[in-house]
Formats: C-alpha cells, sequence, structure tokens
C-alpha cells in the first residue's frame, strides 16, 4: 500500500444514478430522498469515508441503456447529505469540469464547504458525450486543456475572497466570491480511464479516480516506466481510488470480499469506490457495515 495506516472506503450512492451495467434493483428505481439519507447517515455513524454522486445535466436517449438516464444534482443532493451527517466527506464523482466556469464551481461547492465544515472533495473529469456538450452549448474538442485551466483556476480561487488567476482559458481578478470555500488546500480527485486522465491527476490534482479499468490493467499501468516517473516527480504520494468490478457481497460472500479489498491495496490502492450487491436499503446498510469490518482485516 501507499503511506498510509486507512485504506478508505466510498460509496457510489444508491438511488442518485442507477448504471445499467450494474443491474439496479428495483428499489432504487422507486427509491426517495429518505433512502438517500438514510445512507449516508449510516454511512456517517459506520465510518464510510466519502459519499458521491455524479453529473449529467440530460442524457440522450439512445444512450440511456449504457449510461442510465437518472443524475441527481450533485450540489442539491450532497447539501442534503450534509445536513444529516456530521464527518462523512462529499465527493463530487464526477462533476464535468467544461460544463462550468471555474468560479461556478467554486461558488457552488465553496458554499457546501463552509456549510459542510470543510467536508467537500472536488472530484472532476473532462466528459465524454459529446450530444450533452452540444446541447448545452460547449464545445467538445480541447475539453481536456480547458479543464486542466479549470483545474488550476479552481485551486487558485478556492477559500480566496477576491480571487485572482490568469490561464490558458480563464482569467479573472476585481470579483468577490463570497463564500468560496474554507482558506485550506482542497482536495481534487481526478476520474478518467486513460493515461491522459493519469497523468492530469500526478501534476494537478490529489488523486486519480478510475473507472471501468480492472486490476491488471491498473496494475499494468502503475508499472510503467512513465507511470512511476510521474509518481516520483510529485512532493506528496498521489492517491489511487479504485473502483472494484464487480460489486461486492461483504454478507454473503466475505472471503471473496476480503481477498478482493487486499488484492487492490497490495496494487497500492489507497481509498476504494465500492459498490454492493444489494436487495433493499436494510441490505445496503448491511454491505456498508460487513466491508468496514472487512477491510480492516484485509489490511492489518
Amino acid at each position: 500500500m501507499n503511506n498510509q495506516t486507512k485504506l478508505e472506503l466510498g460509496i457510489v450512492t444508491p438511488v442518485v444514478h442507477m448504471n445499467p451495467r450494474f443491474e439496479p434493483p428495483g428499489w432504487e428505481a422507486a427509491g426517495s430522498i429518505d433512502d438517500v439519507l438514510a445512507v449516508a447517515r449510516a454511512a456517517d455513524t459506520l465510518g464510510i469515508d466519502w459519499v458521491s454522486c455524479s453529473e449529467h445535466v440530460a442524457i440522450p436517449e439512445q444512450a440511456a441503456g449504457v449510461r442510465g438516464g437518472r443524475y441527481w444534482d450533485p450540489v442539491t443532493t450532497l447539501s442534503f447529505m450534509a445536513s444529516c451527517t456530521e464527518r462523512v466527506r462529499l465527493l463530487t464523482h464526477m462533476a464535468v469540469l467544461p460544463y462550468h466556469h471555474p468560479l461556478e464551481l467554486v461558488k457552488r461547492l465553496g458554499t457546501l464547504d463552509v456549510a459542510s465544515h470543510g467536508r467537500v472533495v472536488v472530484g472532476v473529469g473532462v466528459g465524454s458525450l459529446e450530444p450533452e456538450f452540444e446541447l448545452l452549448g460547449h464545445a467538445f474538442e480541447g475539453r481536456g486543456e480547458r479543464s486542466d485551466d479549470a483545474i488550476r483556476a479552481v485551486r487558485a480561487a478556492w477559500g480566496v475572497r477576491v480571487p485572482e488567476y490568469e490561464g490558458t482559458h480563464y482569467r479573472f481578478s476585481g470579483f468577490i466570491v463570497e463564500p468560496s470555500g474554507l482558506p485550506r488546500k482542497v482536495r481534487i480527485w481526478v476520474g478518467g480511464r486513460t493515461r491522459r486522465s493519469l497523468r492530469r491527476a500526478a501534476e494537478l490534482g490529489d488523486a486519480w479516480m478510475p473507472f471501468r479499468l480492472e486490476l491488471p490493467e491498473l496494475e499494468a499501468i502503475l508499472a510503467e516506466p512513465r507511470t512511476r516517473a510521474l509518481l516520483e516527480a510529485r512532493e506528496t504520494p498521489l492517491g489511487l481510488v479504485f473502483a472494484p468490478e464487480p460489486p461486492l457481497d461483504p454478507v454473503g460472500h466475505p472471503d471473496e470480499t476480503r481477498d478482493t479489498i487486499r488484492a487492490y491495496a497490495d496494487a497500492g490502492a489507497t481509498g476504494l469506490s465500492l459498490r454492493f450487491r444489494h436487495e433493499s436499503r436494510t441490505h445496503f446498510v448491511e454491505q456498508m457495515e460487513a466491508v468496514t469490518r472487512l477491510s480492516l482485516e484485509a489490511t492489518s
């Protein structure tokens, strides 16, 4: 493992998004804010490190069979979860950077950060759904470079009442942004499944949070000389937050779950973004409780 004593665990919050790849159970389709908040409160109590909410504005009907059609707004959803919890962190997983001016993100997430006493983790991605870009009036080409500059701009503005920044795509000064987050180095986690996203994370972020990459693929990427050079060039270790697939079943298959957690930890994971097999809200909470215990056993 990287140099830390505890493997962090976060959840892909049920109900707020249902990914067809994972065959979400029927209770999620009928789920409500009451279910979301009950899961958040349980996560807070059980020691889960973060809850999350993703972002899409409008999914083309022809893409819904792959991506799913339901995406609750992350700021609204995380704000509700913040109001009923005390310690669990609040992750945008992921905010699509090209859909926002950096100061818009700083104002909205910074307000949540102040209201939640500094619990926001800014998870960001560059986006990949071209029809959504077109619908919202944002350029698809060049989104990577704009996103890189947006990350720098968010860093410069976070916790600053009158921020100043001059970059390749964004420039601002002389404007008050209040609140803009607590004055601290906010965590920025970068999503994606390409080596370019890893480089973006290593150069500009605090963690890399890839998706749809199996453990052997991740191990191969991390073993590459250029990856090792990227990671060694950092002043602080890069967080590596991986998403085991298929979803775990800690209650039904504890040995398999323990082995999976241990394998990811041995590969260098500093955190796991977890989905579970579950048949009800109660079952989901039971899975969270079981995985916290198994994680300690796997990494002790």
